[in-house]
């Protein structure tokens, strides 16, 4: 990604920690707690480097957020048995305008993920 690609305020990266490689085609939807109910906000999915950098609107109202990852529909293309159906990353975006970037490092056994920057 180069530094001058435009990027929404929300973005995500995966890495298939398996393979040592990023994951290209993981679908991932973005959704927001209206306050009673989780709502969608928009769907992607990775690019050739793993990559998520347009989902959602540029800009975010302060809230909570999910990003949801249809992993075992990823891996089931791959032909890899995995634990997982889905990971879901939920965060609070705070008021204060800085971009949010929530990695996800993903084995069919494992996940982690930290506050990217």
């Amino acid at each position: 990604m180069s530094a001058s690609a435009p990027v929404s305020r929300i973005t995500t990266h995966v890495l298939d920690a398996t393979r040592g490689r990023p994951a290209e085609g993981v679908a991932v939807e973005l959704l927001a707690f209206d306050g009673v109910s989780w709502r969608s906000v928009d769907t992607a999915a990775t690019d050739a480097d793993g990559r998520v950098t347009r989902i959602g609107p540029d800009e975010l109202p302060a809230g909570d957020y999910r990003l949801r990852f249809e992993t075992g529909a990823w891996f089931a293309e791959h032909g890899v048995e995995t634990f997982y159906p889905e990971v879901v990353l939920t965060f609070t975006v705070a008021d204060d305008g800085r971009h949010v970037h929530a990695p996800l490092l993903l084995s069919p056994f494992a996940y982690s993920t930290y506050r990217g920057s």
